[in-house]
């Protein structure tokens, strides 16, 4: 797996991390960083701070802009920093792009606009204005299971032309589009798979990492299955894919981060609360959360090494 600077875009895993609130409903800083510092030290190669999986929705601006200035500060050119820069309004998205830039992040991620369904046309102006906002490599967010729209394969590539726009993140769980993305994009034009449970998949056809959720809870196996599938261990990835997808499965039982949030907090990572219109996890989703909790050697693991990270910190 090629070895990239800070600054540029990296291969392998990067963790969409979720943003934890204490009680009040805050931000819960402390949190934060200590699940940065346990992302460093787990060989992830990247952070997307303020993505749709850290609640971006439901932050203020003010908020928005204090998690990345105080991600970026913590992270310390410690691991690459993706911001989260998504909106249906192409003016919010130009501001939040800037905003990430003078926070200091690395890379942006923009997401599909939302609700407003726009056509082709509107999708190309609306990336192209954001990515001439700033310097920065954007990476353009394919979801059309929570936007509706979609990218066409002549958009992607007419987006792929502009300077600043540098990638793609795929969470169609497709295998045959990433097959159309690979041969219609340029080499190194970077594909994520945004879909935890087809990204093994993805990889053995490519993609040059994945921007996952699952990485929230076992970093560690979520960088070392890419780097197994990429460096051509079928038997080390095999097995990795399998206790991946049983995780992943679970993690996606209902919408995105209410299982990651209470197996998050089943580990110490985080307190169990989400911001309104999401709330905690149904009886019956926990109840396959709890099993694994106990059961799964990965998470086990993990939670053992979040643990001993803490004590290595304070000691």
């Amino acid at each position: 797996m090629p070895t990239t600077s800070i600054q540029t875009l990296p291969y392998g895993s990067l963790v969409a991390i979720i943003t934890p609130f204490d009680a009040t409903g805050a931000i819960d800083w402390h949190a934060l960083e200590n699940l940065i510092d346990w992302h460093v030290r787990s060989g992830t190669r990247g952070l997307v701070v303020a993505g749709t999986t850290g609640e971006s929705s439901t932050l203020s601006m003010d908020e928005h802009a204090e998690l990345l200035t105080r991600s970026v500060a913590h992270a310390r050119g410690r691991i690459h920093v993706m911001a989260g820069v998504g909106a249906n309004s192409t003016a919010e998205a130009v501001h939040l792009a800037r905003m990430a830039h003078k926070a200091g992040a690395h890379s942006l991620l923009s997401v599909v606009p939302y609700y407003n369904k726009p056509v082709q046309e509107g999708l190309y102006r609306h990336f192209v204005e954001q990515a001439d906002a700033t310097p920065l490599p954007l990476v353009v967010y394919s979801v059309a299971g929570r936007t509706v729209v979609d990218f066409s394969i002549p958009t992607l590539q007419r987006l792929a032309q502009h300077p600043n726009i540098k990638g793609i993140k795929d969470a169609s769980g497709d295998l045959v589009r990433a097959q159309q993305l690979a041969a219609a994009l340029p080499d190194d034009f970077m594909r994520y798979s945004g879909d935890d449970l087809t990204a093994a998949a993805a990889l053995a056809l490519g993609a040059h990492g994945i921007i996952s959720v699952t990485g929230n809870v076992v970093p560690a196996a979520v960088q070392a299955q890419c780097m197994a599938i990429t460096e051509g261990k079928l038997a080390q990835s095999l097995t990795l894919v399998a206790d991946l997808f049983e995780l992943s499965q679970a993690l996606f039982t209902e919408s995105n981060p209410i299982p990651v949030k209470y197996l998050a907090s089943l580990m110490g990572l985080c307190q169990n609360i989400l911001r309104e219109p999401l709330v905690p996890a149904s009886s019956a989703c926990s109840k396959d959360l709890d099993r694994l909790h106990v059961q799964s050697p990965l998470i086990v693991d993990a939670a053992q090494a979040f643990a001993d990270d803490r004590a290595l910190s304070v000691a």
